[in-house]
């Protein structure tokens, strides 16, 4: 599977670009008010904040599944602006991993291309490529059933990396999945990071995780959410089990954690 190995592009366009991006759903509840958010390319940016604050429905948005009631999201990727520049450049990876319980390791990575009527060897291979990236080598045969959760998460991500794509969203992936897997996970995130470099929107409620996983974290208020502050982050790439318990990392947790007491409004 092709990788873009390096620093991020210095196109002049951001891949993503948020104006005012609100969204009160038909029974009246208001998600967003007035988001304004912009994601350069290559960026590893999480989305903080409170459960409920909207983080999960302000994904949803980038990935075109739900519009937004106001302001405009633009996504621009391979030289195109606008949805069809995002058309298989997206991969999208959410909370639970949605796999088909009837199909192989193998066949649920290749899904997207099955849903476009493209399987032929070439497709197989970035498929075999894909979970190789993740450490499922071995298991290709395997049922869902037969995997433990963080295995079927493991499944859930190189699905999303099938595709090669310019911006790979995570709705909170490792939530669920106890704190060894998820820490030995985040690691795995940040090495495929590190040698594909598509630009991640992450969205976590967890301090220690956007800190250690993060270019730059955006913190959101209560409900309705909005941006309350951009924060970036400065520790060494790439980053250790040992940056955990570097001077520099716990000052940055507690700044975060300032800010998102603030954006709670709890200081």
């Amino acid at each position: 599977m092709p990788a873009a190995v390096g620093a991020a592009d210095t196109s002049p366009l951001p891949i993503v670009e948020l104006r005012g991006v609100s969204k009160r759903f038909a029974n009246g509840l208001e998600a967003l008010a007035g988001i304004d958010l912009t994601v350069k390319r290559g960026e590893f940016l999480s989305l903080l904040g409170p459960s409920g604050c909207g983080k999960s429905t302000l994904l949803r948005i980038v990935a075109g599944l739900v519009p937004p009631t106001g302001g405009t999201c633009q996504l621009s990727m391979g030289g195109q602006t606008g949805r069809r520049a995002a058309s298989g450049r997206v991969g999208f990876v959410f909370q639970d991993p949605t796999l088909m319980p009837w199909s192989t390791v193998s066949n649920n990575v290749l899904l997207p291309f099955r849903i476009v009527g493209r399987l032929g060897a070439k497709e197989r291979e970035r498929a075999a490529s894909a979970i190789s990236a993740v450490g499922l080598c071995g298991f290709e045969q395997a049922y869902p059933r037969e995997l433990s959760g963080g295995m079927r998460m493991r499944v859930s991500i190189a699905r999303a990396l099938v595709t090669d794509p310019d911006l790979l969203l995570l709705d909170e992936p490792f939530a669920a999945l106890d704190e060894i897997t998820r820490l030995a996970l985040n690691d795995d995130l940040l090495r495929l990071w590190e040698e594909r470099r598509p630009t991640i929107l992450f969205v976590t409620h967890s301090v220690f995780e956007s800190v250690y996983l993060s270019t730059r974290i955006a913190v959101m208020t209560a409900r309705p959410g909005r941006i309350s502050a951009d924060l970036p982050v400065a520790l060494p790439q790439p980053r250790a089990r040992a940056t955990r318990s570097s001077p520099d990392y716990v000052a940055m947790c507690d700044r975060v954690s300032a800010e998102l007491g603030i954006a709670m409004g709890e200081r």
